[in-house]
């Protein structure tokens, strides 16, 4: 099976955000990308609504229900009580879970899943009963998949950020992809599904595809909005389908 794409619209509502206004429409935003082709949408409400906003969950579900019932929804988050609350009110189809802290601009890391394993378990364990797909955000390391694994998660997914940041060093671009095809590798080994994500664009998409062939799922925002302001929203998308396809 081909990777899916799916669009994160953090970028989108951070835009509107800066005025008191309703544009641009996260809501319209996110029709635009499916009827483009996009698999699914993704979200990361934060606890200050500093992009994404908690109005714009049910929304986005809605628009997901009524017109694109066969997409996905995708909400991302450290996983407080208020945010699985948040989560368990809107029903996404799957669940990303990551280690930030509020203060964090993005995300940067994955989890320490050996020092959090308690409390991955337990979450992971409470999503899975209101049958909801769980992925937990993953450094690209081979050697932390098995504690993963032990979490109960459906999915891990690899963090690219570092590969994303070698744009301009092919060297160091072939060894962060060794790396990342290595920590997938481990992960599919022990029967988990493999997501990735962050600072994907155009250019470096093919070749992680290549790598990992069983990739099922990549969610990209920034570089596939700021792509958007040269090709437009559904011409973006399209581009990041074409490059899903390695």
């Amino acid at each position: 099976m081909p990777c899916e794409l799916s669009v994160n619209l953090n970028a989108v509502a951070m835009l509107r955000n800066r005025r008191d206004l309703p544009w641009p429409s996260v809501e319209r935003f996110g029709r635009i990308a499916l009827e483009a082709g996009a698999h699914g949408l993704t979200v990361h409400p934060r606890p200050d609504q500093r992009h994404i906003r908690f109005s714009d969950l049910p929304v986005l579900r809605r628009l997901i229900d009524e017109e694109f019932p066969g997409a996905e929804f995708n909400i991302e988050g450290f996983p407080s009580e208020d945010f699985l609350q948040l989560v368990l009110a809107n029903r996404p189809e799957q669940v990303t879970l990551v280690p930030d802290d509020p203060s964090q601009p993005t995300s940067d890391h994955g989890w320490d899943f050996a020092a959090h394993a308690a409390l991955l378990k337990g979450v992971v364990e409470r999503l899975k009963g209101e049958g909801m797909r769980v992925s937990l955000f993953a450094d690209a390391d081979p050697s932390i998949m098995n504690a993963a694994a032990d979490t109960g998660c459906d999915r891990v997914e690899l963090y690219t950020g570092p590969y994303g940041g070698t744009h301009s060093d092919p060297v160091a671009a072939e060894a962060w992809l060794d790396r990342m095809g290595r920590a997938g590798n481990a992960a599919s080994a022990l029967g988990l599904g493999l997501n990735a994500g962050h600072d994907l664009t155009v250019a470096n998409l093919p070749p992680l595809v290549r790598r990992l062939p069983q990739l099922a799922e990549v969610s990209i925002g920034h570089g596939l909005t700021a792509d958007a302001l040269e090709f437009g929203m559904a011409g973006s998308v399209r581009r990041f389908i074409d490059a899903c396809a390695g």
